[in-house]
């Protein structure tokens, strides 16, 4: 009977244990969920190329990595007005390239592209919303 009242109480506070964490879960849950998505759905090359709905694809992605509306808001204007989302698009006048237009960026993959324009713009505006307020008086960020 010990056994069982000790395997009894161990799922218990266990379960106790799942609960108090359940939020976090299921956005952990979500984001799997939603990069698992993302990177299965763009592996299909049988079809035509459709940059439009890589594009969806790239905005979905940058939602998740930011996780707040306003924020990506901001992003999303900021690198339509940049590149309109585009990863191969390049500045004649300058070497920015790819969705952020960083400069001397060689990176092609659109998905690391996004990692590092937010780092870039994390450790330079601090958020998207301010690297979009700055974009907007001098034409660049």
């Amino acid at each position: 009977m010990t056994s069982s009242i000790d395997s009894t109480a161990t799922l218990s506070l266990g379960l106790r244990a799942a609960n108090a964490d359940s939020s976090l879960r299921r956005s952990r849950g979500l984001y799997c969920l939603l990069t698992a998505t993302l990177i299965f759905t763009g592996m299909n090359t049988s079809n035509a190329h459709d940059l439009s709905k890589d594009i969806e694809m790239y905005k979905v992605y940058t939602h998740i990595k930011l996780m707040n509306a306003k924020e990506y808001r901001c992003i999303e204007l900021l690198w339509n007005a940049e590149s309109k989302w585009n990863p191969k698009s390049n500045n004649p006048k300058s070497t920015a390239f790819g969705i952020p237009q960083l400069l001397k960026l060689t990176e092609t993959n659109p998905y690391l592209q996004i990692d590092l324009g937010l780092k870039y713009i994390k450790s330079r505006h601090q958020t998207p919303c301010q690297a979009w307020a700055y974009f907007k008086k001098v034409k660049h960020y």
